[in-house]
């Protein structure tokens, strides 16, 4: 999928997060968004999966040249985001289960597979409310990257993860990248950008 920003601009209230951001980013691509906290990493990251509207500004989004109407982007996109909320009261089981009535993860036939996928055997029928942060950080960014949508956006991936977990979630993307596009945003963390060739720089967009 192919994604482009024209002069995009957005605010809250009357203050500008970032100003006239114009690129274009190829079908199959990893490109990292760059920028300190605070910076608009996540906002812009959120406009690019059609959550939220620019100010000014349009996305574009194409699938083999065919244009794709914002009103079905979501149908492609697989995001993980400290703003994307789990069922705290359900099991691993049942998140996945409710997940999968939504979107489809290829590799894993059942939650048994996906809690193996992402190192959490043992846990497969304890609450998510009993996780840790780096625990509910493995079930975001596996029910995201081993999902079949063309769109991976992740929103500072590592972030909750020990040595050990950032060593799977770079095996897990190394082999669940291939075919799509990818946007990262990160504080110019090279362990999650690792697979990024293109990079944008938030802070080059603001008054």
């Amino acid at each position: 999928m192919t994604v482009r920003l024209n002069n995009i601009s957005k605010r809250f209230e009357k203050q500008w997060i970032f100003r006239n951001l114009s690129c274009e980013i190829d079908s199959q691509s990893c490109t990292a968004v760059l920028g300190n906290n605070g910076s608009g990493k996540s906002t812009l990251l959120q406009i690019i999966a059609g959550y939220l509207s620019a100010n000014e500004g349009s996305v574009e989004w194409m699938d083999n040249g065919e244009p794709i109407h914002r009103d079905f982007i979501y149908r492609k996109v697989a995001i993980c985001s400290p703003t994307i909320q789990l069922w705290d009261e359900l099991s691993l089981s049942e998140n996945y289960n409710l997940f999968t009535r939504f979107k489809s993860l290829p590799s894993c036939a059942n939650a048994t597979d996906f809690a193996a996928a992402i190192e959490l055997n043992h846990h497969l029928n304890k609450p998510l409310k009993s996780f840790s942060s780096g625990m509910r950080q493995r079930v975001k960014l596996g029910l995201a990257v081993l999902s079949d949508n063309q769109l991976l956006l992740l929103d500072e991936p590592c972030s909750h993860l020990d040595s050990k977990a950032v060593h799977w979630y770079q095996t897990l993307m190394e082999k669940n990248a291939s075919g799509r596009t990818i946007f990262i945003a990160s504080n110019s963390d090279e362990r999650e950008t690792f697979l990024s060739k293109n990079q944008i720089d938030i802070n080059r967009y603001k008054d």
